[in-house]
């Protein structure tokens, strides 16, 4: 006698019919969820990742400006400061963009404040130089004002250097 499948190997119609749409949908919620988890959470990595990069600064160099502050920026995720100043005695005045750290970093880094530095201030800056040569800007190192002679820095250790009291 020929073996026959059972009535439950059987497809038929009513067996594909869910008799329980709950669980249909909820196998499509949970795995609509795991995908958008994923995506969120592939998303947030890439953003952190070049958020803080600082791989466009030339941190193998330090240059030093001279000028004039034109403007701080005082806000989250980092701080800047527009300077026009020079790299050589003799040249042509121009802006420079520094970037810093966030604002609580600088705080406890180098006893910065909000108004350390105002427009008008004649300042000294060591930095770290964009690596694209055609662009005026760089990671702040330093800063010394120069009618005071106080030295604020941006490096969280290097308030741990001597003479930055």
């Amino acid at each position: 006698m020929p073996l026959r499948p059972s009535v439950d190997h059987v497809m038929t119609k009513a067996n594909l019919i869910d008799p329980c749409p709950e669980k249909f949908m909820n196998r499509r919620l949970t795995a609509l969820s795991i995908v958008a988890g994923t995506v969120a959470f592939a998303a947030s990595v890439c953003a952190v990742d070049a958020h803080h990069s600082t791989t466009m600064f030339d941190h193998s160099k330090t240059l030093t400006l001279t000028g004039t502050v034109v403007e701080l920026h005082w806000v989250n995720p980092h701080v800047s400061l527009l300077v026009n100043g020079t790299i050589k005695d003799g040249d042509t005045p121009s802006d420079w963009l520094m970037e810093m750290t966030s604002p609580g970093n600088l705080v406890r880094a180098g006893g910065w404040s909000r108004t350390s530095v105002k427009p008008g201030d004649k300042v000294m800056i060591e930095f770290s130089p964009l690596r694209e040569p055609d662009r005026q800007g760089g990671a702040l190192k330093k800063l010394t004002l120069v009618d005071t002679g106080v030295v604020l820095t941006a490096n969280i250790r290097a308030q741990e250097q001597p003479g930055l009291e």
